[in-house]
């Protein structure tokens, strides 16, 4: 499938139940705002990051190729007048040359065309532009996450691991650099009742879909799971938030 249509049918849930990013991440990056600041947010979809970013910045250049997600952000946050939604891809942006100060991708570099995008990078990046790229990443030590990772194994074929399988410095990410980049990790536990934990499973790349013989027994064992860690109805995840920059 092209990558630019994998959530197609799974906005909704991603727009009920990823979670955003932790203040302390937000503010690091804004040591690097002034009141000019023009970011260009590179697979935005749903607009998460965008949302959080868009209380300081002086314009946000949403980049979201797929159309369902990005109407969901035109939905959410056109009210900005400091927003702008942009129909295109990661390695073509169609923003101009020279035009931003910093780059964000959260939770989409993976899907990316690394050299692709590098190059699209150096083409819209003004010089000594800054480049952030994010994942929430579940904290795989986490006995809970160990027993979520063997359901997502066990009934998603498509299941490479969390993050789309991007590993703690990648090889993609060191290419992407040059290997010359810095990494900061924040602390954000997640919390979740049923159903954003049953939704936020289904939001993923790899979750299947009811149509597969497999969804109602994948269901089940995600039910258990959630009843098993549940304190008065909630479940805390195990998460941090993962910032390699440059």
């Amino acid at each position: 499938m092209d990558n630019t249509k994998k959530f197609t049918d799974k906005a909704d849930n991603y727009n009920q139940s990823r979670p955003s990013y932790p203040d302390a991440m937000i503010k690091f990056i804004e040591k690097y705002f002034d009141k000019n600041t023009i970011i260009a947010d590179i697979g935005s979809g749903t607009g998460i990051l965008t949302k959080q970013l868009l209380k300081t910045a002086s314009c946000i250049y949403a980049v979201e190729p797929n159309d369902y997600m990005r109407f969901i952000s035109e939905n959410n946050l056109n009210s900005y007048n400091n927003f702008y939604s942009i129909k295109a891809t990661a390695e073509n942006t169609t923003l101009l040359d020279n035009s931003v100060d910093i780059i964000t991708v959260a939770q989409a570099f993976h899907w990316f065309d690394v050299l692709s995008f590098k190059k699209e990078c150096h083409r819209i990046l003004k010089p000594n532009g800054k480049i952030f790229l994010i994942w929430n990443t579940r904290d795989e030590s986490a006995n809970i996450n160990k027993e979520l990772f063997s359901i997502c194994k066990q009934y998603c074929s498509d299941f490479t691991g969390f993050s789309g399988g991007i590993e703690n410095n990648d090889t993609k990410i060191k290419i992407f650099f040059d290997n010359d980049y810095k990494t900061k990790t924040f602390p954000n536990q997640l919390y979740y009742n049923r159903e954003n934990f049953i939704n936020r499973a289904l939001s993923s790349s790899y979750s299947i879909n009811q149509d597969n013989q497999n969804y109602a027994a994948y269901i089940n064992a995600l039910n258990n799971l959630f009843d098993k860690y549940q304190n008065n109805e909630i479940i805390e995840v195990a998460n941090t938030t993962k910032v390699y920059y440059k």
